[in-house]
């Protein structure tokens, strides 16, 4: 009963042999007559014949170089134009109540406010010393003239008495009463200097004073710096807040940066002021302007920050989104070929396949400038050149090719 699987084992197997070892002769045999085979040889070799003198077949453009915009491309993220953390410049309770992160304030807008307490006491008390201080001015102003109204007349005695003296009129005695007077009269003047002088830095402390009660009662209100979003929120009503408290964190995205880093070989080619745009990962294109290029590079990576500035109404970019930023630079011919034209020579140089004067294959070497949606931007080639675009890994320098053109993107 077991000879029936037996049978179809070894047929199988026959099969297989003749498929795999006798291919060759199992096709001659499947052909209709011999004399059909025979045509078939001739017919192939005949169509090798013909192909040999007109070379390989490949397909191939005229691509002519253009002039475009030589663009940097770099890795980035946006990043807000400015974020501030507001802290309490004195010491006070909340008496206000809290603003939410996400809310929008506008600059000068009070964000925290606090108990004045008696520091409109003090502003009083301070205003009070001020108005006492410039009260002795006057005074002292007034003893100033006195006392030089008494210099001139102990002058006018001594130099009377100097005469009598020198005539015999007077006694020595006299004479030195007199000057003693009018040293008497300068000390007085300088006693009634030095007390203007004190009444005018009592008018200048009393000043700081009243301008340190109002600052301190200026500071009772934290307002917003700049106009912006707030990122947390702000402190709680009630709470005391020291000098250094923070109140809350505001950022401001409008506009906002896009900072990316380039190395070290294309750093030259992004000046200040160049026309960039800006890639979002949701496919949103923005366009700005270099604002700043770092001089200093990375000690890790040996990349130099970018940053470039776009304008954010509606402030639909957020901190912190991921973007492709390129930064154009000075046009540079260059040609536009379908991807799959380039191609590795032997070396593991990229390039691609030409065709030369002689219809001979002949490669060379190209710079990738950058992918577009339409093909890629090479350079190193010739202003007008024919490009193999199909064919050119069956070729090698200096075989002749038969080329079918086809028209040029671009």
């Amino acid at each position: 009963m077991k000879i029936f699987p037996v049978i179809t084992a070894l047929l199988v197997s026959a099969v297989l042999y003749l498929i795999v070892f006798e291919r060759d002769q199992l096709l001659g045999f499947a052909r209709s007559s011999p004399e059909e085979a025979a045509a078939e040889d001739v017919a192939e070799e005949e169509v090798d014949a013909d192909a040999l003198p007109n070379g390989v077949g490949v397909v191939a453009i005229h691509s002519v170089a253009q002039t475009i915009d030589s663009a940097v491309v770099m890795r980035g993220r946006t990043e807000a134009a400015r974020e501030v953390t507001v802290a309490a410049e004195t010491t006070g309770r909340m008496i206000s109540e809290p603003l939410r992160k996400g809310a929008f304030v506008n600059e000068g807008d009070v964000l925290c406010r606090l108990d004045p307490g008696t520091r409109e006491a003090s502003l009083l008390q301070a205003q009070g010393g001020l108005a006492e201080a410039e009260g002795r001015i006057p005074e002292a102003e007034a003893a100033l003239a006195e006392a030089n109204a008494r210099v001139r007349e102990a002058e006018i005695n001594l130099n009377a008495a100097r005469r009598l003296s020198a005539d015999g009129y007077t006694s020595e005695t006299q004479l030195v009463a007199s000057e003693a007077s009018s040293e008497a009269a300068l000390a007085g003047v300088q006693s009634a200097n030095a007390t203007l002088v004190s009444a005018r830095a009592g008018i200048q402390a009393a000043q700081a004073a009243v301008a340190a009660a109002e600052l301190e009662i200026a500071n009772l209100a934290i307002t917003a710096p700049f106009s912006g979003l707030l990122e947390t929120d702000t402190a709680e009503l009630g709470s005391l807040m020291q000098q250094g408290t923070s109140c809350a964190t505001i950022i401001q995205l409008d506009p906002i940066k896009m900072v990316g880093y380039v190395p070290e070989t294309d750093v030259g080619k992004v000046s200040v002021g160049a026309a960039a745009q800006a890639r979002l990962v949701d496919g949103k294109e923005v366009e700005g302007r270099v604002t700043f290029v770092s001089r200093r590079a990375d000690d890790t990576t040996r990349t130099f920050q970018v940053e470039v500035t776009v304008p954010n109404e509606g402030l639909v970019i957020s901190d912190g989104e991921t973007a492709e930023i390129i930064v154009g630079s000075d046009g540079r011919l260059a040609h536009l070929i379908p991807q799959s034209a380039m191609t590795l020579n032997d070396d593991g140089a990229l390039g691609v396949r030409t065709i030369d004067g002689q219809s001979t294959a002949q490669f060379i070497p190209i710079t990738l400038l950058r992918d577009t949606a339409e093909g890629a931007w090479v350079t190193d080639l010739p202003d007008t050149a024919d490009i193999i675009v199909v064919g050119q890994e069956f070729v090698v320098d200096g075989v002749t090719v038969n080329p079918t053109f086809k028209e040029a993107k671009g």
